[in-house]
């Protein structure tokens, strides 16, 4: 997949006349604008053009743009930026506002990479390549149905494109459209049967229907064809197929119940280097997978009974400070799935009578709609770790999780922890040890195979401030920052597709504990969430709407979504 680099090939050899040095013309000329040479040789070749000082104006943009092509090979995408940038100021072309798009979008930047792919087709003809790299950008955006169009304006401008058909596949896949989706990889693959990258997407369709052992034969297949023939597309980033060859063949390893081979993917997939963003939320799934699959006792059979209909006849025991959580049953695919946990009698930071009440109801109001409910009160770091993790690997094989949390939570470093009742904050102690991370939930669930809701009534603070010990009615450990987005949310998201991530406040602002049995949030949000027929999202707009009200305008809850189309927890 080419991005309009021959453009730029045919201008190079007039620019070659002007008086330079024998060995410019004759080796650094080639060396720096022959797209097959390396990496390392061609921005070596094209430095020392630049340091000649003979090229000025065009000539010299071209001479930028290819040592940023230099660069790209390399995936150092700053430099990328910063020298088609210099070459823009000298002579914007095409090829060059396409060029460092296709940079912003691998950095993860994909607002910029828009802006970039939108000048690149105003200066010039129409060009199916741009329309694919644009519809790119869409598509890491989550606008699947944007993307779908530029994807559909690349097709008709080339045909033949196995990448476009493959991307847009890709796109319908994340809206629903498994069958669509389905045609398209198929397309792909029969224009360009060489490709790992279409067989890896295809692995994907795969194991959302359920299919594993088809997964399994096109993952490794794939892996076979990024080996034996590395992609030489100058715009792929280095080592980002086999990175999502691994991931995706290790996920249906999991979900089938075969651990050790699952744990030889993931570990594979960590030692690799990555450059890209997508590539890096890969290898971030990767390293919480092999975790959990690493403690697990014993794989789960593939053929497991479903635990609904024993978790519907009783509720899940609660978990004290002392007693180890207990682990969910095997979940098989199709199993809606939720881990609730309420954290209130804390030893060391300002108790919250509310969290186990919090916990308890919404706890009931998702098993009579038929999930199945980890629920756990008061955990200390042990069961909390121990039930958080059983939740993730299991919920691999369940279509729908959902994490409820009520307690104390900080931020540290621009990464969210969730405190269980034991952990002590000193100053000088390495405390997010003691904390559960977050993050690491989002992407230990970062599947788009799987709809995720995650929802957090909770306050994320300095747990430096002084006023640790205050006291109350909310859920901050002193009372001044609330909660903030999660990074993961920001550019290079790796909040992946499929998730809903809902907080009682917004950010900035503290979550109220509430002056009766529990908080207004979860109040509200045990109220509704068992609304037959209402969409997850109008839900969590009744829930809003509600917590502004009763607390008169003083707690706003906020979420942002990723979800694939309607949700829907409760059945119509």
């Amino acid at each position: 997949m080419r991005r309009l680099l021959a453009a730029l090939c045919l201008l190079t050899a007039a620019h070659w006349t002007a008086p330079a040095l024998a060995q410019a013309r004759s080796q650094l000329g080639p060396l720096c604008t022959t797209e097959t040479t390396p990496a390392d040789q061609m921005v070596d070749a094209c430095t020392k053009i630049i340091a000649l000082k003979v090229f000025k104006g065009e000539q010299l943009a071209t001479v930028y743009f290819w040592r940023a092509v230099g660069w790209n090979k390399k995936g150092d995408y700053a430099k990328v930026i910063a020298d088609a940038t210099e070459a823009i100021r000298l002579k914007p072309s095409q090829a060059v506002y396409n060029l460092r798009g296709s940079a912003y979008y691998d950095k993860g930047d994909y607002d910029i990479a828009i802006a970039d792919f939108d000048d690149a087709l105003k200066l010039g003809a129409p060009s199916g390549i741009i329309f694919h790299n644009r519809g790119n950008a869409w598509r890491g955006k989550r606008d699947y149905a944007k993307a779908i169009v530029d994807y559909d304006a690349a097709i008709k401008a080339d045909p033949k494109s196995a990448f476009s058909f493959q991307n847009r596949g890709i796109s319908k896949e994340a809206l629903g459209d498994l069958d669509g989706a389905l045609a398209d990889i198929n397309q792909a693959i029969r224009l360009d049967p060489t490709l790992p990258q279409p067989l890896i997407n295809r692995t994907s369709i795969w194991r959302a229907k359920g299919e594993l052992d088809r997964a399994i034969a096109d993952g490794s297949e794939a892996i076979r064809l990024a080996k034996e023939k590395p992609p030489v597309n100058i715009m792929t980033p280095p080592n980002s197929v086999l990175i999502s060859g691994y991931t995706h063949r290790a996920l249906a390893y999991e979900a089938k119940g075969d651990y050790a081979r699952a744990r030889e993917d993931y570990n594979a997939t960590l030692a690799i280097v990555a450059s890209d963003a997508v590539s890096k939320a890969n290898q971030a799934t990767a390293k919480v997978r092999l975790s959990l699959v690493t403690d697990a006792a014993a794989p789960i059979p593939r053929d497991a009974p479903s635990p609904a209909t024993q978790a519907a006849a009783a509720p899940a025991p609660q978990q004290t400070v002392a007693a180890p959580a207990p682990s969910p049953a095997p979940a098989v695919r199709g199993t809606r799935m939720a881990l609730i946990i309420g954290n209130g009698a804390y030893a060391h930071v300002k108790a919250l009578p509310n969290p186990p009440n919090d916990a308890r109801a919404v706890a009931k109001s998702l098993r009579d709609i038929g999930f199945t409910v980890s629920e756990g009160v008061d955990l200390d770091r042990a069961a909390m770790q121990k039930m958080t993790r059983d939740f993730l690997r299991d919920a691999a094989r369940a279509q729908v999780a959902l994490v409820y949390y009520a307690g104390h939570g900080v931020q540290v470093d621009g990464r969210n922890y969730l405190i269980p009742v034991d952990v002590e904050l000193k100053p000088g102690t390495n405390m997010t040890e003691a904390m559960i991370d977050m993050d690491t939930i989002m992407a230990g669930l970062d599947d788009q195979v799987r709809t995720n809701i995650l929802i957090f009534d909770a306050c994320r603070n300095n747990p430096m401030a002084q006023q640790v010990a205050s006291a109350g009615t909310n859920r901050a450990i002193e009372g001044a920052s609330g909660l903030a987005a999660p990074t993961s949310l920001g550019a290079g998201a790796t909040l992946g597709a499929g998730t809903l991530i809902a907080f009682a406040t917004a950010p900035g602002q503290v979550a109220l504990d509430g002056e009766g049995a529990n908080s207004p949030f979860s109040a509200a949000l045990s109220r509704h969430i068992g609304t037959a027929g209402l969409e997850v999202q109008q839900m969590l707009t009744r829930v809003r709407a509600e917590v502004v009200s009763s607390t008169r305008n003083k707690q706003v809850p906020w979420s942002n979504s990723s979800l694939l189309g309607e949700v829907y927890l409760a059945e119509k």
